[in-house]
């Protein structure tokens, strides 16, 4: 008898809505394991769960034979497995570039505005929580910007980064779009990041994916109007 594979998942994480996004666009069927990351100190402290992950974050991915964390390796990993649809594009140099891209996302913006960041410069460095906001708004709009200058000028981008199809960038980009919208980040400077946004969101792999569609969650979607 087949297990589905498990994806120990935080609703709000970033690095985990990359892989559910991923492993929505693939058609693979999962099991969402949660962790949550603030309630009484966090799950993902415990014994159990750091013999499983000893960097202590989420996502990590266990498809009963093999446990894969960082999200990148275990995107890439689902794109080895199954080739269709794929999320890279053919040549070398446009797997590069559209690597580089996500690597800024996921190297340069993500990990300084990380919740455990931004919880030790309250707890441990004494920053007030209207500095660790100007921390955070200052770093996500550098990131943004330099996204924005990049694909608002490259010929490769289309309706996505890359031509029409969906892929990496997209992937990345949208979860750090919802942590900047979720922080009330002006995002009108980025037209050509909020396209590609809003033309993600009209896909049933990204909505599906989003924070309001966890079994966990705890908010709602940022870019959803108000209930009436």
């Amino acid at each position: 008898m087949n297990t589905k594979p498990k994806l120990y998942s935080y609703w709000r994480s970033s690095a985990a809505f990359r892989v559910r996004i991923a492993l929505n666009l693939k058609g693979m069927d999962y099991e969402v394991i949660p962790v949550h990351l603030t309630k009484d100190g966090g799950a993902q402290m415990s014994e159990s769960y750091t013999n499983q992950n000893p960097n202590r974050l989420v996502p990590l991915f266990d498809d009963g034979k093999h446990r894969i964390h960082q999200s990148l390796a275990i995107i890439e990993y689902l794109d080895e497995l199954q080739a269709e649809p794929p999320l890279l594009p053919t040549a070398a140099i446009d797997r590069a570039w559209v690597r580089s891209i996500a690597m800024d996302i996921t190297s340069d913006i993500h990990p300084i505005n990380n919740l455990r960041v931004l919880r030790y410069l309250v707890k441990e460095l004494g920053a007030s929580n209207d500095s660790k906001d100007a921390w955070y708004q200052h770093w996500v709009k550098v990131g943004l910007a330099s996204l924005e200058k990049q694909l608002g000028a490259d010929a490769r981008v289309g309706r996505f980064a890359f031509g029409n199809q969906v892929g990496l960038v997209e992937i990345c980009l949208v979860p750090q779009l919802f942590n900047a919208l979720s922080a009330k980040v002006d995002v009108s400077p980025y037209p050509t990041l909020m396209r590609i946004f809003d033309a993600c969101m009209q896909l049933p792999a990204f909505m599906n994916a989003s924070w309001e569609k966890q079994v966990d969650a705890e908010g709602s979607n940022p870019i959803a109007p108000p209930q009436k």
